[in-house]
């Protein structure tokens, strides 16, 4: 989409601090971290969030997992544990309208989250 801030920064339209990528899906820093780590990971096709995924993204959420699971590894959380976070519309503070999975960890998650 042509005015989706995560799909410019997928086309390179958008400065970012890539993190890794595979073939469906891109892993930038989060300008805003909320944690020593906190990487984006998004689908490179623009998927509005995951309320939209239907049987002919096949195989996205998978990407997306496996793409996060090595962003822990290079970012050196993947032994010491890592939260992922997906969330979906307004009431979940889904601030840009792109699918994406939240990275984070490098200290003790509180829960409830703080």
């Amino acid at each position: 989409m042509s005015d989706c801030l995560f799909c410019k920064i997928v086309a390179g339209e958008i400065p970012s601090q890539m993190v890794a990528q595979s073939d469906r899906a891109f892993a930038f820093r989060d300008i805003q971290p909320q944690a020593p780590v906190h990487v984006l990971v998004v689908p490179k096709q623009h998927i509005t969030s995951a309320d939209h995924i239907a049987d002919t993204h096949g195989g996205i959420v998978d990407d997306l997992v496996l793409l996060a699971q090595r962003v822990a590894e290079l970012e050196g959380v993947r032994d010491s544990g890592y939260r992922l976070v997906m969330n979906v519309g307004v009431d979940a503070q889904m601030t840009v309208a792109h699918l994406h999975l939240h990275v984070l960890g490098g200290r003790l998650m509180e829960w409830p989250p703080g």
